[in-house]
């Protein structure tokens, strides 16, 4: 059975799209698109990304192999199961690890895609190291993050485990990555190839995404007949008007173009994290060449008078998990006029089929944007100044000396030139704390977006605050918001922020580490990587012209999101007095 979507469309929109659907079948570009016709894009090298086309047709001969992975890890000797990976080689897994229930006889699978030092700490602490199996996932075997916890994790067992350290370890990689080279050298139990031509934010249905499935004990012969229905649904022999995939794709576009760009996820409860993978899926194919779907995840349900006129919706439900009063918000916004999609699932086992459709969706917006949506250039040079600044460290033990705009209230404020000026003369006579941050927020105007970039511990508490200010900033402005989590966010969304449209307002925040953690055979900690981070981001963002300020919390965090809350909060109302 195939997931069924409903759109509730204004007139001028379902017009526009009727238009494109009518261009497609004339230019028959969803058979161009299956015979991956570079053209249909930029016509640069898209046909070497288009791998994720064929990946689910390969399983029938291929099944076996995730018989391996769940034999090996059902025999009792493991029950816990951590996944270390960013971006990609991730969030297909976290999407699965918490939306299906945990299967008797088999690990409970946790996800660490983070290196601030708390998280990495309360990870390992909560996990009997001698019963854990470790799966490091990465395409390439160049992540730094990846790599770090590798080597942070494998130290810790081979202390105990000396040269059997490796077995407790398993790899799921492209075949030659240096990841792939160091698991043949540390005696790896497994290793998964990757394939060349499939991209981590499209690799769901490929081993990135399935033999984490087989380790939980879901049955993955069910995963993958029913995302082969989604795909036969998605051919080019269909009608582009019964296409889900495509006309998904087109609605998204179109939608983008016509200045609904912010794509805002809405899910059941239990389906949260499906909206982080769709959320870099997302921002990170669309947003270069100055264009973009800006996706809004988890910024809460609320009334159609919270939200602008630059919104397109998306309600992800399930049968099972049906929310009345979600119900009753979603139908608010469609009566109100505002644009919706509804997807609804019968079964939790057809979120393979999502998997599908959102890539073939995600690539059909892509060509309607004109945009590549294979490639990630941002995220690339990113990479290359934080190798720097990390570099730099392990030759002078020290980041280079910063000068805040301004500091009280338990926090520094830090802005590059010209942006420094311009929050000085914003911020009134006296330069504060408030008045900077006033006139910061003072900046967004109809059509932008406000973006928290949060370099620090994301515990239960602190992402509570985090969520009252976007809570705060959406009330009074009636702009999107965003919750991004330093650095996995580096791997997702930081490739829009940068080569997106320049309608972004970023907060980022910073912290000093209470209790830092060494990675081993380095000189660096987890918390200067992390920070080496920050001030990449920082430094990219501030030369592309972004309206970026950052504020630095020191080592009370807490204390710090509870005094940046209540600034802003005062920095809002000043501004609506005005």
């Amino acid at each position: 059975m195939i997931v069924n979507q409903a759109m509730s469309l204004p007139g001028s929109l379902h017009t526009a799209i009727e238009k494109e659907v009518t261009l497609w079948r004339e230019s028959s570009n969803v058979h161009r698109l299956w015979a991956k016709d570079a053209t249909l894009w930029t016509g640069g090298d898209e046909a070497n990304g288009l791998g994720w086309l064929d990946i689910v047709s390969t399983w029938s001969t291929r099944l076996h192999t995730l018989d391996l992975v769940r034999d090996f890890v059902g025999q009792g000797q493991f029950t816990d199961a951590l996944l270390l990976g960013m971006g990609g080689s991730s969030l297909c897994a976290h999407v699965l690890a918490k939306s299906f229930p945990k299967q008797e006889g088999f690990p409970s699978l946790q996800i660490l895609d983070s290196i601030d030092p708390a998280q990495v700490r309360r990870v390992r602490d909560a996990l009997d190291l001698d019963r854990c199996l470790f799966v490091v996932s990465s395409k390439t075997g160049n992540t730094l993050e990846t790599n770090l916890l590798y080597q942070y994790f494998f130290d810790e067992r081979r202390k105990r485990c000396g040269q059997d350290a490796g077995l407790q370890f398993i790899a799921i990689t492209d075949s030659g990555s240096t990841l792939y080279d160091i698991a043949m050298r540390d005696g790896f139990a497994q290793i998964h190839e990757g394939v060349s031509s499939i991209g981590g934010r499209y690799s769901a249905l490929s081993n990135v995404g399935m033999v984490p499935a087989a380790m939980m004990g879901l049955n993955t012969a069910t995963l993958i007949a029913s995302a082969k229905r989604m795909v036969a649904a998605c051919g080019p022999e269909v009608s582009i008007e019964k296409n889900p995939g495509v006309m998904l794709g087109l609605a998204l576009g179109v939608g983008a173009r016509s200045g609904l760009d912010k794509v805002t996820i809405m899910t059941s409860p239990g389906l949260e994290t499906f909206g982080g993978w769709l959320e870099q899926l997302l921002a990170e194919s669309t947003g270069k060449m100055k264009k973009g779907i800006i996706p809004i995840d988890s910024e809460g349900f609320g009334s159609p008078v919270d939200y602008g006129s630059d919104r397109l919706f998306v309600y992800i439900g399930i049968d099972s998990r049906y929310d009345v009063s979600q119900d009753d918000a979603v139908t608010a916004l469609e009566q109100s006029g505002q644009s919706v999609i509804r997807i609804n699932l019968s079964d939790v086992y057809d979120l393979s089929q999502e998997f599908f459709r959102w890539e073939m969706a995600t690539a059909v917006a892509a060509a309607v944007l004109q945009i590549n949506p294979f490639d990630q250039p941002d995220v690339e040079t990113g990479k290359v100044v934080t190798r720097e600044l990390t570099d730099a460290y392990e030759k002078r033990g020290a980041l280079p000396v910063e000068i805040p705009v301004v500091e009280g209230e338990g926090m520094g404020l830090f802005a590059d030139e010209p942006y420094d000026e311009t929050l000085r003369k914003g911020s009134g006579e006296i330069i504060s704390v408030q008045g900077v941050l006033g006139a910061h927020l003072a900046s967004m105007t109809a059509g932008d977006y406000f973006a928290l970039l949060a370099f620090i511990d994301t515990n239960s508490k602190n992402r509570e605050v985090l969520q009252d200010i976007r809570r705060m900033v959406r009330q009074s402005t009636k702009l999107a918001t965003c919750l991004s989590v330093g650095p996995r966010f580096l791997h997702s969304t930081g490739q829009l922020y940068k080569g997106g449209p320049d309608t972004g307002v970023f907060l980022q925040i910073t912290c000093d580490e209470a209790d830092d953690l060494p990675v081993p055979g380095r000189r660096v900690t987890f918390g200067i990587v992390k920070a080496s981070q920050a001030r990449s981001d920082f430094k990219l963002l501030a030369s592309l012209n972004r309206r970026v300020l950052r504020v630095h919390l020191g080592q009370d965090v807490e204390r710090g999101l509870a005094s940046l809350k209540d600034s802003i909060a005062a920095a809002l109302r000043q501004s609506k007095s005005k």
